[in-house]
């Protein structure tokens, strides 16, 4: 996995604010490593769609940049700071998160209350939380028709705006 642009002969992800792996490796722990030597490299504001078959590797990708899997070689960095030792919650608070298929919602709990425990970890910053919700909405219109209605009760597509 490498991405560059080879017109202009910027090699992506050098940008501050981008994703940059260099040479690495990553398995679960007690098992051969799952996929080596990667390079991946992402521009903020650019869009990648990580595709493979079933086994492939996808998802310990995800488990990867998110802290869940720990890295065995190589460097990964995120807006100029290395994350490859850091614990899946400074991850989480530098911004970096996935959401896994399934999308996990407290079904019985209303919208706003699922999106206001994806902030869990960001205590003393309410006032910021309501600027992120307010642009939730934006994004995602159909959230804030119904804000206060049961995660659980909403279709698929939408849950999945929630979790997003």
């Amino acid at each position: 996995m490498t991405a560059s642009d080879p017109v202009h002969g910027h090699h992506q992800g050098d940008e501050p604010g981008g994703v940059s792996w260099r040479g690495v490796a990553f398995a679960y722990p007690d098992r051969p490593v799952a996929l080596g030597d990667v390079d991946l490299a992402i521009d903020p504001g650019q869009v990648v769609l990580v595709v493979g078959d079933s086994g492939s590797g996808k998802s310990t990708l995800m488990r990867t940049i998110s802290g869940l899997v720990p890295v065995r070689a190589g460097r990964m960095t995120w807006q100029g700071r290395e994350i490859q030792r850091c614990t899946p919650a400074q991850v989480l608070e530098m911004g970096i998160a996935h959401v896994p298929e399934g999308r996990r919602l407290f079904s019985a709990m209303t919208v706003e209350d699922n999106l206001i425990m994806g902030a869990y970890l960001r205590k003393g910053q309410g006032a910021q939380i309501a600027r992120d919700l307010d642009r939730v909405y934006t994004i995602f219109p159909k959230l804030a028709e119904r804000r206060n209605q049961a995660a659980g009760t909403m279709s698929g597509g939408e849950q999945q705006m929630c979790a997003i």
